[in-house]
């Protein structure tokens, strides 16, 4: 939506729409409890991490964090967005929250709650695993859902972020193979350097309001440069004489540009965001205030 009117979240949308319609039928309602009400399926997350965490003795220096601003265009053709480069000592070094530290479907929370929580120098929002009942979801070492539907992408415990197919393989496998975190979302938009063709008429899914990502829009993605060099970058949107939004090919290109390797995009919309000390970087949908999603990716650092 653009212009000078109220934007509603998606959220907001679906539970009008869907409400309206719960009356008419056993459809309407399973699609009300399908993607508005929330489903928590485990609870306590971080007291699991804990549990579950090797002791290595072992200390790492803290991660390298810069934030520019990038510009494309002016006018109505401006484009504004924000790319974090991030190196680590180590692949656990970055790291994913749920909201309400609660992994499950349609639980959100504004990713400057999250990250607080968490105690985060940096964060952007994730893939919005909540919003959908499928894909391959491991976060901090630890499988939450083994359904795979389309290319994910990994990050290994030596740094390096990989694209795969996720109806190749099961998360046991890829625990087994030592992968840290896993995102379902996509479309790949660098694979060895290259950027990838048709990223422009890829679906992500068929769920309500998650159809189609082509056009213009805010982005939110994740790349490699190298092993543990890293760029979490987030394009704003929809947004007249500050931003128009990117399409998906002039997000792998800006991408390109920076030298990754590998590129992925994570959700976006009135999602991304960019938190950093606390502080919105970005101006979501231009209205200054974030939109709640379900999972967060962070680091500490200076």
């Amino acid at each position: 939506m653009t212009g000078g009117g109220p934007r509603l979240s998606r959220r907001s949308i679906l539970f009008g729409s869907l409400t309206a319609l719960a009356a008419t039928g056993t459809a309407s309602a399973w699609a009300l409890d399908r993607f508005v009400i929330e489903h928590a399926e485990v609870t306590g997350v971080s007291q699991l991490e804990a549990s579950s965490a090797p002791s290595t003795g072992t200390a790492f220096a803290d991660p390298q964090i810069a934030i520019t601003t990038w510009t494309s265009g002016q006018g109505d053709d401006l484009v504004t967005g924000y790319i974090a480069d991030v190196t680590t000592a180590e692949a656990s070094q970055i790291r994913a929250a749920f909201a309400e530290d609660t992994f499950g479907e349609n639980i959100i929370e504004e990713p400057s709650v999250i990250a607080d929580r968490v105690g985060a120098t940096l964060a952007i929002n994730g893939d919005y695993y909540g919003f959908r009942s499928e894909g391959i979801v491991i976060r901090n070492g630890i499988a939450f859902r083994d359904k795979g539907a389309r290319d994910g992408l990994a990050l290994h415990s030596d740094g390096r972020l990989e694209v795969y197919d996720e109806t190749a393989t099961n998360a046991q496998a890829l625990l087994n193979d030592g992968v840290w975190q896993t995102w379902s979302f996509g479309p790949a938009l660098i694979v060895d350097g290259q950027v990838q063709d048709g990223v422009d008429e890829v679906e992500v899914d068929t769920n309500v309001g998650n159809h189609s990502i082509q056009g213009e829009q805010p982005r939110t993605g994740i790349a490699m440069i190298e092993p543990n060099h890293y760029l979490l970058v987030v394009v704003d949107g929809r947004s007249e004489g500050y931003s128009r939004g990117v399409s998906m090919t002039e997000f792998a290109q800006l991408f390109a540009d920076l030298g990754a390797q590998v590129a992925y995009n994570l959700d976006g919309g009135g999602s991304s965001t960019m938190v950093y000390h606390g502080d919105l970087v970005n101006d979501p949908l231009g209205k200054g205030k974030e939109r709640g999603t379900s999972d967060i990716i962070w680091t500490t650092g200076s």
